[in-house]
């Protein structure tokens, strides 16, 4: 990464770096059982988890737009709301709908860009299922929102080792083994990016966001996911994510003229 060390710190400021680092993506994602769950079913005779849960084609446009498909293209969700009016927000006294988006804030970085201290700002991703989906998106519950106040054993959420830089299809990541302590608190608890022990996880070094990962320890290992990047910050239409298509044109793409034979 430019010939600069990796540190615990490199990596927790990475993992707070998502908001800031893209807008759209277009990706598949592909979810991976324990091998205990995975011999459980085996041994009753059970069906394998059904295929359609297990390996998705996704769209993510900020803030909060989200279209989901089989690998072969059937629809299974998306944000059908994403032009609704918000004025009932703007008038239910809490602060929050005030808020800026993260992408109008000016966090605290360091000398590689990546960030050190979040501000506030109204975070939040779309989610689909058990809610891993949006953790992994941005993965600040790695690393929490700020550096802790003194660095002393266990006073991080995680404890990091064995930080190299890998590649994950062809895109520059980095990968390390992380370790839950008791601060670690979850986006979704019952979808923890981080499992019972270890932890291996990848985070894609221009997009921050966690592409892959892997339990190591216990009942859960083998179960985790991975990410494959397809697109990035790519123009996306509403119709995309709409239920019923406005019928708008694609400016991008060329449109042919029919003017039929000469007279």
């Amino acid at each position: 990464m430019n010939g600069q060390a990796i540190t615990a710190d490199t990596f927790r400021h990475l993992c707070r770096s998502s908001p800031w680092r893209w807008q759209s993506l277009r990706f598949e994602l592909h979810r991976g059982v324990s091998t205990v769950e995975q011999e459980s079913r085996e041994q009753q005779g059970k069906p394998a988890p059904n295929a359609e849960l297990m390996a998705m084609k996704c769209w993510v446009r900020r803030p909060g737009a989200l279209r989901v498909e089989t690998i072969d293209g059937r629809l299974l969700a998306s944000t059908t709301k994403i032009n609704n009016s918000k004025d009932t927000l703007f008038i239910s006294g809490n602060r929050k709908p005030w808020m800026l988006p993260p992408a109008m804030t000016n966090p605290v970085k360091d000398g590689q860009g990546f960030v050190v201290r979040r501000p506030e700002a109204l975070y939040g991703e779309p989610a689909y299922g058990s809610g891993r989906f949006a953790a992994a998106l941005d993965p600040v519950e790695l690393a929490g929102e700020r550096p802790v106040p003194l660095e002393k054993p266990y006073a991080n959420v995680a404890e990091i080792e064995n930080i190299t830089e890998v590649q994950h299809h062809g895109r520059t990541a980095i990968q390390a083994v992380l370790t839950a302590n008791h601060s670690y608190v979850p986006l979704f608890p019952a979808a923890p990016l981080l499992y019972p022990g270890r932890t291996v996880v990848r985070i894609d070094v221009e997009t921050a966001v966690c592409v892959a990962s892997q339990s190591l320890d216990g009942d859960t290992a083998g179960a985790g996911h991975s990410m494959i990047l397809l697109g990035i910050d790519e123009y996306m239409l509403d119709d995309l994510f709409e239920e019923v298509s406005m019928g708008l044109t694609d400016v991008r793409a060329h449109i042919p003229w029919d003017l039929g034979p000469a007279s």
